[in-house]
């Protein structure tokens, strides 16, 4: 003969396993990221004490403004992420929860990883070197730029380093300056020809460029949406897909004509 339990027994019984289920998640560690705004970098002045861009064979110019790179801080490949910091990213605005996998190569360890961010890092610079040198015509051939900007890994800096060449050397082309004195922050991947590829994270270092009193960010098109979900009315987000096409709308804003598109 079975004995029947009583109905809030049996509730208690049947929620025995799910409380010890959520025990276990909050305790173990999750395959997760997250990432929070990080520090940002005038490519036209000093990192640690050291030019970010630093030009010889032609004479550069005096430049004033800011060309701002913009970074995100990520929670290391090793860390352990669990539910409660899961939870709480959601729910933040300066937080973004994401795949380990979307931050960091899966397979590697710590070092691999740090490796390969910086051999990104180092594709990104040559391509930003060769880009804006070939904006700026063959009188550059003799110029040589080298680049470094501290313990950042990635090639998100792309965009930001090719547009600071151009301006210390040539600026606007008729003597101002391709920031107009202005604190312009902005993201984006360049290849040698000189195209802007997306790079993620935007909303996040949307917020960064506001905090650090940028006024204007260059965002990739394909994350024009991203940008607008972080970005206060007050900044302006300008589209860029080439660098051709992103010095010509720098230059229609600093001399007030011409068109510039928005995001």
């Amino acid at each position: 003969m079975l004995n029947r339990l009583s109905r809030p027994a049996a509730l208690t019984l049947c929620a025995l396993p799910v409380i010890a289920l959520l025990a276990v998640a909050g305790f173990a560690p999750l395959p997760f990221s997250v990432a929070q705004p990080g520090p940002t970098t005038n490519v036209l002045g000093e990192d640690g004490g050291k030019p970010v861009i630093a030009i010889t064979g032609a004479p550069t110019r005096d430049t004033s403004g800011a060309l701002r790179a913009v970074t995100i801080v990520a929670t290391g490949p090793d860390a352990s992420v669990h539910l409660g910091d899961v939870v709480d990213g959601w729910f933040r605005e300066d937080r973004a929860v994401m795949p380990r996998d979307s931050v960091y190569p899966s397979g590697g360890s710590t070092k691999e990883i740090e490796k390969h961010n910086q051999q990104e890092m180092k594709g990104s610079q040559d391509a930003a070197t060769e880009a804006a040198l070939a904006y700026l015509g063959d009188d550059s051939g003799k110029v040589k730029v080298t680049l470094q900007l501290g313990d950042v890994g990635g090639p998100s800096a792309g965009l930001l380093f090719s547009l600071g060449i151009i301006d210390m050397l040539d600026g606007d082309g008729s003597g101002g300056d391709l920031t107009g004195g202005k604190s312009i922050a902005g993201t984006g991947t360049i290849d040698d020809d000189g195209k802007v590829g997306a790079v993620g994270g935007v909303s996040l270092k949307v917020q960064a460029a506001h905090r650090d009193g940028a006024t204007v960010f260059l965002v990739p098109k394909a994350e024009c949406a991203d940008a607008k979900a972080s970005a206060p009315e007050s900044m302006r987000l300008i589209p860029a897909t080439t660098l051709k096409d992103t010095v010509t709308a720098l230059t229609n804003l600093e001399k007030g004509s011409g068109a510039v598109p928005k995001c």
